[in-house]
């Protein structure tokens, strides 16, 4: 046997090497944050028009001034709804300025109790203005349209189960005194705003985290459009009018009395 055969043999005989596995990346954002909401895309927003550049401006100087600058990045604050693209939407906005105050009670809470107890968090959706909110499957009265809500992702790895366990327990805690309302959507993602204290949207069956709602906080809660009945226009039937020359009518016939014992 020539050597580069012995050669051949002895390779051939040696194991072959399996690549190691790619390490798992966690990307908390990637079911909710789509390609045109993300860094590049506020990029691409914020330089199409030279007055957001002001807006923006006076936005992020207007949370700084009350307190709440840099708890989350301010461009993460201006991002509308998920389904923005469906919609026809903006992919971000800046929220009218008399709503402005409402998003900073809501950044406090998120600062001082829900940071703290679940680590560093992503906003996926803020403020939704009229139209969108309507598209978007929002209440009436919906607290992402007056910027109360902010909803937000984990960036810290967990289970939906830690999460919501976490954020129920402060919940009642916390909650009362800066008007909480807790919501849970699929996964990860979940609402915070301070509007009222309520919780929804919790695991049915879950003792950990029950729903709070009383009736007349379900204007405030996401839910999706009711199918409305069509109204028919219908146009009125004047009464009629008594013909004096016509004959008068007959009374109608006095049913037939029934003979003992059914008269009873």
């Amino acid at each position: 046997m020539s050597l580069l055969a012995a050669l051949t043999m002895a390779a051939s005989a040696q194991p072959m090497a399996v690549p190691a596995p790619a390490p798992y990346a966690w990307q908390p954002t990637a079911a909710y944050v789509t390609a045109g909401q993300d860094e590049p895309g506020y990029r691409s927003w914020f330089l199409a028009s030279p007055s957001r550049s002001h807006a923006v401006n006076s936005f992020n100087n207007y949370l700084v001034t009350y307190g709440v600058g840099g708890i989350v990045p301010t461009w993460q604050l201006l991002r509308t709804a998920s389904s923005w693209q469906r919609c026809g939407a903006q992919p971000f906005e800046v929220p009218p300025v008399q709503e402005w105050p409402n998003v900073v009670q809501t950044l406090r809470y998120v600062r001082d109790f829900v940071i703290p107890a679940v680590g560093p968090v992503e906003p996926v959706s803020a403020y939704r203005n009229p139209l969108l909110n309507v598209c978007a499957g929002g209440a009436r009265e919906s607290a992402h349209k007056h910027y109360s809500a902010i909803d937000l992702v984990p960036l810290r790895p967990t289970t939906r189960e830690h999460l919501m366990r976490t954020l129920c327990n402060m919940h009642p805690k916390r909650g009362p005194d800066y008007g909480v309302g807790l919501g849970f959507y699929a996964f990860l993602r979940f609402h915070v705003d301070t509007t009222k204290y309520r919780r929804w949207g919790a695991d049915a069956g879950s003792t950990t985290c029950p729903s709070i709602i009383r009736p007349a906080d379900v204007a405030s809660v996401y839910q999706p459009p009711q199918p409305q009945p069509p109204i028919v226009a219908t146009t009125p039937v004047p009464a009629p009018v008594a013909d004096p020359l016509a004959p008068a009518p007959t009374p109608p016939a006095k049913p037939p009395e029934l003979s003992p014992p059914f008269n009873r």
